[in-house]
């Protein structure tokens, strides 16, 4: 289900937070369309956070790898990546209300991203929201093999770490498949998002100033 806002009203962070904590989130239609759409699916997509697959090959690309894995570290370069034209999509719904919204959850700690890099050169990443102990997942984007997977490990192995319980992906994509998420019926998800909201988690339980291994993050999902 989509409602389309309207174009005029300012969506301040105060106002994303209570529509993420109501199980709804924004989308544009491209990025040369101003006006945004309130999106609440019929079908979840969800990464069990205690079910989270990680193949035998990219296990041991996490553990041989020489990227780096960083955490809020360029916001905007992040985003930028995700509006980037990809082999399975030639426009971006990122808009510039997108940006400057979720720039502003940024400033406020409650966005955030993991970024990948080879040397001084950002090659993956992803961002998203959280709150109370939910993480809802936004885009991420890759510019060399297994980038973006490597920050989605490196995501939930801080989200076990941090206490979180909920890892929203909006919608389940073949590619999110492979790492266990799954599609739950909108009644089952506000049940769990509603439990999620309860209490708070900590997305620094892991180091934020200096990256972390592929191995320590293995490691995590083991915990």
């Amino acid at each position: 289900m989509a409602n389309r806002e309207n174009t005029y009203i300012e969506i301040t962070p105060d106002v994303l937070l209570k529509a993420y904590a109501c199980g709804i989130f924004p989308m544009a239609e491209s990025a040369d369309d101003p006006a945004l759409y309130w999106i609440e699916p019929e079908q979840r997509g969800i990464i069990p956070l205690n079910g989270f697959h990680v193949s035998s090959r990219l296990a041991r690309t996490l553990r041989t790898t020489p990227l780096a894995v960083h955490i809020d570290r360029d916001f905007d370069a992040v985003i930028d990546g995700c509006a980037e034209p990809a082999p399975d999509r030639d426009k971006t719904w990122i808009n510039a209300r997108i940006r400057k919204i979720y720039r502003a959850l940024y400033d406020i700690g409650h966005c955030h991203t993991v970024e990948v890099y080879d040397g001084e050169h950002l090659v993956g990443g992803l961002y998203g929201v959280s709150l109370g102990r939910a993480f809802f997942g936004e885009s991420m984007f890759h510019r060399v093999r297994d980038a973006s997977k490597i920050a989605l490990v490196h995501l939930v192995a801080r989200l076990r770490a941090g206490g979180f319980r909920l890892c929203d992906t909006q919608y389940v994509t073949e590619h999110l498949k492979t790492f266990g998420a799954v599609d739950v019926p909108k009644k089952r998800y506000h049940r769990m998002l509603e439990e999620a909201l309860t209490g708070e988690a900590d997305f620094a339980a892991l180091p934020t100033d200096r990256p972390i291994s592929g191995e320590q993050a293995l490691a995590q999902l083991k915990d």
